[in-house]
């Protein structure tokens, strides 16, 4: 038990455990907005065959660059459309950060390291949780690991020429997969950290070792020509992307995701779940790394600081944007946990075991988060997978405080283990507890119905809303009614693939063939008191109404 990491069967059954829940996680429902949005993003391309502009309900959608959407595409052609496989490259990207982080740790700091930061990562609640959701910023943070990682250990001090080629061959690769993520900052970041760390380190060596002209070259072969074809094709997106959804979302309140400056502390603080009892201290020991040489400590812990910085100051904020400091974090808790005290232990363990027994006494009160009446049934299924979330982490802290009391042998590797082991698996199970939350949400319920009606050729509007997952699930685009919302640089591009106003659309509804319109209720109110409204009721949930204007069925 002294060496479980040396152990090739333990490590690789362990390993292999770990993927059948990780991937088998990802086959939930659906929940808006960004799933269904890049899910249905997906669909549309594979369905055009347009690989270079990206459209979101058939109308041109620039907010982000396309490399999701393509490999999203390239996943619902080979494997089909389905929810696992909108959210597989987000798992892949998820589960190559851990892998990533291992590996810098073992090649910096030896595999027992290595696989302590592995453990880490894949337990932190945030890091776990959103490499289950398909959104963009895990495969930012996924591609932003490889330029960390590789740059690590490209760096370090016995690195032999030909590594240090290579891995910045790779380092540069990430760069540029992560611009082609999530736009410019992919670069301004690690950029800017770099600088940081030269004048912080003094190790001003470091510009001579990181093969700019071949690196640049290779960043500007993979990035360029996209960027190029969809500018050519599309006059209008250069300023879009780069001043409207980067420069104004970060100066400005455009996008209305604002927050106070401490908008990620406790963000972090729940992120880093259950290692918050050595996060701080493992922060301390960046500073305590002799200052000669590379510094690894140092730039892990101006990675993550100079990143949490920027997105506090900035005008937009959103949970997921300080996803990619956890990996330098989970390599400086891993480090620490190397010779951690078994007060330390004691502390984390405690703090889980407080976790678990809040957690314990508080899930009978989840019903009682929703004023809606249709969702306190949603809210009472996620109770008992609350409790046993609960009751896990609970048992695993306890475990970890009797090993502490007993003074085992490799108390460290053995806590980090149960910890990791049990944090992760808790943490899934109150992912998995949010499903009938996630349906609700999705509308699903309204598919069949909305599907007996529907032919191929009848006209669907989405009326003063857009649902953002229906479109995916239906596999159709919807035609937008006075409702342009996130779509507005796309209907001033293509006019007439909307409808900007109600009485026209009240018009057309009348003169035109059976169609099927999807509203609010509040909406559905409202046209219910105009008798020159014909509609049909098909179905209805607590968000959305579905109406056809045939009412003679």
């Amino acid at each position: 038990m002294n060496d479980l990491h040396k152990s090739k069967p333990f490590v690789w059954g362990l390993f292999i455990l770990f993927c059948v829940l990780w991937f088998y996680m990802l086959g939930r429902t659906l929940i808006p907005s960004d799933e269904g949005r890049y899910a249905e993003m997906a669909r549309e391309m594979a369905i055009t065959g347009d690989w270079i502009t990206p459209r979101l309900n058939g109308l041109k959608y620039f907010e982000k660059p396309p490399l999701q959407i393509w490999m999203n595409a390239l996943t619902f052609k080979t494997f089909g459309l389905g929810e696992w496989q909108a959210r597989l490259w987000t798992g892949l990207c998820g589960l190559l950060g851990i892998l990533l982080t291992a590996l810098a740790g073992c090649k910096l700091y030896g595999p027992r390291i290595g696989f302590a930061a592995g453990l880490v990562l894949a337990s932190s609640f945030l890091w776990a949780a959103l490499g289950h959701i398909n959104t963009l910023d895990m495969g930012l943070s996924g591609m932003m690991t490889l330029t960390l990682a590789a740059l690590l250990i490209a760096q370090r001090d016995d690195a032999t020429l030909r590594e240090r080629r290579n891995w910045m061959v790779a380092c540069w690769a990430g760069m540029a997969f992560a611009v082609l993520s999530k736009g410019p900052v992919a670069i301004a970041v690690p950029g800017a950290v770099l600088v940081l760390y030269t004048l912080i380190s003094r190790d001003w060596s470091i510009w001579k070792r990181l093969h700019l002209g071949m690196g640049l070259a290779l960043f500007f072969a993979m990035t360029v020509p996209w960027f190029l074809l969809v500018s050519i094709r599309n006059p209008d997106f250069p300023y879009f992307l780069f001043i409207h959804e980067n420069f104004q979302r970060f100066t400005s309140k455009v996008h209305h995701r604002v927050g106070p400056w401490y908008y990620f502390i406790p963000i972090l603080l729940l992120g880093i779940l259950p290692w918050l009892g050595v996060f701080f201290q493992s922060l301390w020991i960046a500073g305590k790394e002799r200052p000669s040489g590379f510094q690894p400590k140092k730039m892990l812990m101006i990675w993550a600081g100079f990143i949490f910085f920027f997105f506090s100051i900035s005008g937009s904020k959103l949970p997921s944007y300080i996803l990619p400091i956890f990996p330098a974090l989970a390599l400086l808790i891993a480090i620490y946990l190397e010779s951690a005290s078994r007060t330390a232990i004691a502390i984390t363990a405690g703090l889980m075991a407080t976790i678990g027994t809040a957690g314990l006494l508080l899930s009978s009160r989840i019903p009682r988060l929703t004023d809606e009446p249709l969702e306190v049934a949603n809210f009472h299924a996620a109770e008992p997978w609350a409790i046993a979330a609960a009751a896990l982490a609970l048992a695993g802290a306890l475990v970890v405080l009797w090993w502490v009391k007993q003074r085992r042998d490799n108390l460290q590797q053995l806590a980090t283990l149960a910890l990791a082991i049990t944090g992760f698996i808790a943490g899934q199970l109150l992912i998995a507890g949010t499903e009938p939350h996630g349906r609700s949400r999705a509308g699903l319920a309204l598919v069949p119905a909305i599907q007996a009606e529907l032919t191929p050729d009848m006209k669907l509007y989405a009326v003063g809303m857009y649902d953002q997952t229906l479109p995916y699930y239906l596999q159709r685009t919807m035609t937008l009614v006075e409702h342009a919302d996130e779509m507005e640089f796309g209907v001033g591009q293509e006019p007439q693939l909307w409808i900007p106003t109600m009485a026209q659309w009240m018009d057309v509804w009348a003169r035109g063939p059976k169609a099927i319109a999807i509203t609010r209720p509040e909406i559905y109110s409202d046209l219910a008191k105009n008798l020159g409204v014909h509609m049909r009721v098909i179905a209805r949930d607590a968000k959305r109404v579905v109406i056809t204007n045939d009412i003679h069925k």
